[in-house]
């Protein structure tokens, strides 16, 4: 666990945007077994979490078609909503941070550390919004 006030600024990147966080294993349940789309991100602390994930995400926020749902787990915290989360994603193994497109319930786009690490944020964000086209 890390100290909350490190977190908080980067939870907040997130929440000013609309993400929803979820903190319990019931909240990660229901939000995740309803209907319509949900985007869930999974927050790190590491950088390329704060220099490539939280930006594409707040970008792809943005697009014209989105998800009905933007929500958020961070790794390292709750540790126990963060794992229900990733037992939606399998057979995705867990990774900080991630991203993933639910729809109605199942998994349908997934992104992974290794393609974030590395990748411009618009880059990352531009796949998210043609997951988005298809998908929402």
């Amino acid at each position: 666990m890390y100290p909350e006030y490190l977190v908080a600024p980067m939870r907040e990147e997130l929440t000013q945007v609309g993400f929803q966080e979820l903190t319990t294993p019931e909240e990660v349940d229901e939000t995740l077994k309803s209907e319509g789309t949900v985007f869930v991100v999974v927050n790190s602390v590491c950088g390329c979490a704060a220099a490539n994930a939280r930006p594409a995400a707040r970008i792809a926020a943005q697009s014209t078609k989105h998800p009905d749902k933007l929500v958020t787990v961070f790794a390292g915290m709750e540790k126990e909503a963060v794992d229900k989360a990733r037992s939606y994603m399998l057979p995705y193994p867990p990774s900080s941070p991630s991203m993933a497109l639910f729809k109605d319930g199942k998994l349908v786009h997934m992104i992974e550390r290794h393609q974030i690490e590395g990748r411009p944020a618009q880059m990352i964000a531009d796949n998210l919004a043609s997951a988005f086209e298809v998908y929402c």
